[in-house]
């Protein structure tokens, strides 16, 4: 609406105009095109209003079909998750009966059947063995990134000490040594990034060249969040491969080279996701890989790393 007045330009009028709904003035006598050309401006405008209102619309119904994904989503990787752990769960003993009796029949009748049959039994004896790995890494990968303790604090040289213990035999037997930075303490679940640094350096030391296992760990702040690179001197990744090896089952090699179900990377990738980080991987073929992962920091004075150490084992 707009509203025609004389020459009264009294404000209490103009008020009283704009109360009826009107949305601009003009005096009289009226100028055609000065008319015009406001109504054409308020045209206009209204299209451009009812057009984003429209847009607005669409947008909302976008959002909650998007939300409505999402928590489908959710709820698929939840299923599947309670799946693999059931399944694998359920698996376990009756693969421990089938793998027991098969190393018993091995052991008892050594010596007394033919080469087939003591091929045939060492067939089956190494299935049911790697079967029931899968099964422990299947499990490993179901419980992965679950968030019961994700708000304790984590001294992360602490962390990589006890991954180091657990890699100890592994380490001794190819003359390993690692080292690292000082480390910071982060929010998360200190048995999940145990996992993380076992699993990164434990690649480093299966997948090694002619030359002893040499591993770096370091960590720099950037920003909110922590930086942390694992170095090692293996055999590299070939860059077509690099975005496959975090994905579940993803194998580069063949079981006889590098024993393995496939599984350790996509695990470390899931618990690294989960405490909010990023995890890719820096490599060239025959001199070596560098992983690297984020964490959030703490807002607390206990994100300055821990007191200077290394170590060398």
């Amino acid at each position: 609406m707009i509203f025609l007045t004389s020459y009264n330009k009294e404000d209490a009028q103009v008020v009283r105009g704009y109360a009826h709904g009107a949305v601009d003035y003009i005096f009289k006598p009226v100028i055609p095109d000065v008319l015009k050309s406001k109504v054409n401006v308020f045209l206009e405008l209204y299209r451009r209003t009812e057009a984003l209102k429209t847009k607005n619309a669409e947008l909302e119904l976008a959002e909650k079909e998007l939300a409505r994904r999402v928590e489908e989503l959710a709820r698929s990787n939840a299923e599947l998750e309670r799946f693999a752990y059931v399944a694998s769960h359920d698996l376990k003993e009756p693969l421990r009966m089938v793998t027991s009796y098969t190393k018993l029949l091995a052991s008892r009748y050594e010596g007394k059947l033919d080469q087939d049959a003591n091929d045939f039994i060492a067939f089956a004896v190494d299935g049911a063995s790697r079967m029931e790995q899968l099964i422990h890494d299947l499990l490993s990968y179901s419980r992965a990134g679950e968030r019961n303790n994700m708000s304790k604090f984590v001294n992360c040289e602490e962390a990589l000490n006890d991954a180091l213990e657990n890699l100890k035999t592994a380490m001794d037997e190819c003359r390993a040594t690692v080292t690292h930075d000082p480390l910071p303490t982060v929010n998360g679940d200190t048995t999940q990034l145990i996992q993380v640094f076992q699993n990164l350096i434990g690649n480093g030391v299966k997948f090694r060249s002619d030359r002893s296992p040499s591993i770096h760990v370091s960590a720099r702040q950037q920003g909110e969040e922590w930086l942390f690179c694992v170095q090692d001197n293996g055999i590299g990744i070939e860059a077509q491969y690099l975005d496959r090896i975090f994905v579940l089952f993803q194998r580069l090699h063949g079981r006889e080279e590098y024993p393995g179900t496939g599984i350790g990377l996509a695990i470390c990738k899931k618990i690294v996701e989960t405490h909010g980080g990023r995890i890719w991987v820096e490599s060239e073929f025959g001199k070596g890989s560098t992983f690297c992962f984020t964490l959030p920091g703490l807002a607390r004075k206990e994100n300055v790393p821990n007191k200077p150490a290394t170590s060398a084992r």
